[in-house]
């Protein structure tokens, strides 16, 4: 399986007091453990390295993402983000650039979203996106 894993998992990953039976930690553990295609972006590393502190944490973050393939966003990625955000707001739904910007690149890639953020729960149901969630 290719996989995206989005900010709020890796964080709750990252985390020094992350709770042992955390579905989406353990399906993330799990999917580099086998060696599945896990993905990862740079609007991720970047929200990553804002929730971070200190320049040893830095460091680490950025050598161990470094080891993950990086799909970088082009011009088309960000028009059909923004045609999917339209959709979605004729339908009543609200979600915020980067999580729309995320769902159009793993629909574009076949990648599933592995995430806790709620938002994509709304995209899914409206998309062919595949979610794994906790």
């Amino acid at each position: 399986m290719n996989i995206l894993v989005d900010t709020s998992v890796w964080s709750l990953a990252l985390r020094r007091d992350s709770p042992l039976d955390c579905p989406v930690v353990s399906r993330l553990k799990m999917a580099l453990n086998d060696g599945e295609n896990v993905f990862t972006t740079g609007l991720i590393l970047q929200e990553l390295l804002q929730g971070f502190k200190g320049p040893k944490a830095r460091r680490r973050l950025i050598e161990d993402l470094s080891s993950l393939p990086l799909i970088i966003p082009e011009k088309r990625d960000h028009v059909d983000a923004a045609d999917l955000n339209v959709k979605l707001r004729q339908k009543g739904i609200q979600v915020g650039t980067i999580d729309v910007l995320l769902a159009q690149l793993c629909l574009r890639y076949g990648l599933s979203l592995l995430s806790t953020d709620k938002d994509f729960i709304h995209i899914a149901k409206h998309t062919p996106l595949v979610l794994i969630a906790d």
